[in-house]
């Protein structure tokens, strides 16, 4: 082996030990400040929900405290694009769900990508939803619905709690892969429109299981079809949209956990460790689960899959369908 090569191989042994080094390093001293949790909505949502809950649980195993801060507005943008712009340390973290990947496209000036500029760390919790219709429709399936539509399109509405809600993108998705046109009533938050829909001044809609459901036992909603790739053990009896015959109408609300983008590996690697740990605990599934959540976690690189599959996926229902926020 001549001179010149036992040089490079020396600087590449230097150079991987040194990289190695650092990740201990970053791992071994992180954190070394107290860790924001920035929620990008109000108190009382399900992301607030669980970010509460994990947070002193994550301060626990951490030796650093933890903080949940909830910065609304844009539809979660302002607290998305906080942390896209935060230092990549691993102290800031951002408590986000499938509605920043809608939010993100559909106002203007939106000043950070929810794909490249954030970075996954761990799946936190999963959230049904379901089709559902007043009985005065006389709809109880989807077959049903699809043919009073195409007799009469235009004469069936459905409502959401706003534009750009996953009730809302759910449906237009359904609208999209049947080829179908619904009136959209979008209302101000959950209460008016859930009262309307149970009232029969909505048509169909959807809810999330575990509220629709108790709706449809007592008989004032019909079910028609869940919005999950299998069905829940909550409404076993309901199929999904798969099982009815109408493909990729898989909207379940995920919710999760991102750092902004440059974050050490090591720290993600860190922080994916701990919450998952947090997330398998019987308590954390029985909180989360009583909020209508079911707890559970992923890879990062698992996570980074969904995020790169469903931003695609939104953008093109927003863009075919013409919504905005603005």
């Amino acid at each position: 082996m001549n001179t010149r090569h036992r040089q490079t191989i020396k600087g590449l042994a230097a150079l991987l030990i040194g990289a190695l080094s650092g990740a201990a390093l970053a791992q071994s001293t992180y954190p070394t400040q107290a860790i924001k949790i920035i929620v990008p909505f109000t108190p009382g949502t399900g992301m607030d929900t669980i970010a509460r809950v994990v947070a002193p649980r994550l301060a626990e195993r951490l030796g650093q405290s933890v903080v949940v801060q909830n910065q609304p507005g844009a539809s979660g943008n302002i607290g998305a694009d906080a942390v896209a712009k935060a230092a990549p340390d691993g102290h800031t973290i951002l408590m986000g769900a499938n509605t920043m990947l809608i939010a993100a496209q559909m106002y203007k000036n939106v000043t950070f990508d929810p794909v490249k500029d954030l970075s996954a760390v761990s799946m936190a919790a999963y959230g049904s939803l379901m089709m559902v219709a007043n009985p005065k429709t006389g709809i109880k399936s989807v077959a049903d619905l699809v043919k009073q539509v195409q007799a009469r399109p235009g004469s069936i509405s459905f409502g959401s709690p706003g534009v750009g809600t996953p009730h809302h993108m759910a449906m237009e998705l359904f609208k999209l892969e049947t080829n179908t046109f619904m009136l959209h009533v979008p209302y101000r938050g959950t209460a008016g429109y859930t009262q309307d829909l149970l009232g029969g001044e909505l048509n169909v809609g959807f809810l999330p299981v575990h509220i629709a459901q108790g709706f449809v036992k007592n008989g004032r909603l019909n079910a028609l079809a869940l919005g999950s790739t299998k069905r829940h053990p909550v409404a076993a009896d309901v199929p999904t949209f798969e099982e009815v015959g109408v493909k990729r109408i898989d909207v379940d609300l995920w919710y999760a956990f991102f750092v902004p983008s440059k974050t050490p590996a090591a720290v993600v690697t860190r922080l994916n460790t701990e919450m998952a740990a947090i997330l398998r605990q019987s308590d954390v599934k029985e909180l989360l689960g009583k909020a209508g959540l079911d707890a559970v976690a992923s890879t990062p690189a698992e996570l980074a899959a969904i995020v790169a599959k469903d931003y695609p996926r939104w953008g093109t229902v927003i863009r075919s369908k013409q919504i905005s926020a603005e």
